[in-house]
This record gives C-alpha cells, sequence and structure tokens, in this order.
C-alpha cells in the first residue's frame, strides 16, 4: 500500500542507525512488523494454569546447560 507519511527526522535517523536498515521503507515495515508480532503474541497472565508441567520437570537442571 502506497501512503505518505510525515515521521521526525531524528526518530527515523536514529530508527535507522539502530536497526541497521537502510532506508526508510524498510525502518518503517519492520516497525510495523514488529508492532504486529507484540500486540498478537499471548499475554502471560492469559496462560496461567493452562500449561501443565512433567512431575519430574527440573527447571534447574535445564539452566545449567545454558552456562
Amino acid at each position: 500500500m502506497r501512503t505518505n507519511i510525515i515521521i521526525d527526522d531524528t526518530l527515523m535517523q536514529r530508527a535507522m542507525e539502530v536497526s541497521g536498515l537502510k532506508t526508510k521503507k524498510d525502518v518503517v515495515e519492520k516497525a510495523i512488523i514488529e508492532f504486529v508480532e507484540r500486540r498478537t503474541r499471548k499475554d502471560l497472565k492469559e496462560l496461567r494454569g493452562k500449561i501443565q508441567f512433567a512431575g519430574n520437570y527440573d527447571y534447574r537442571a535445564m539452566r545449567e546447560g545454558r552456562k
């Protein structure tokens, strides 16, 4: 979709620096993708009580492998 928008030049420049993207179009597309992904993720509070862990699940043992 073609559209014209006014974006603060300083903000756009900062976004390009932080993201490493080369064009304004790429920055805007990336921002929209991240916005949609964030808004459509399940809230952890909604999952409370819906996930059952195995009785022998040991989170400490799982963390040992991350060092």
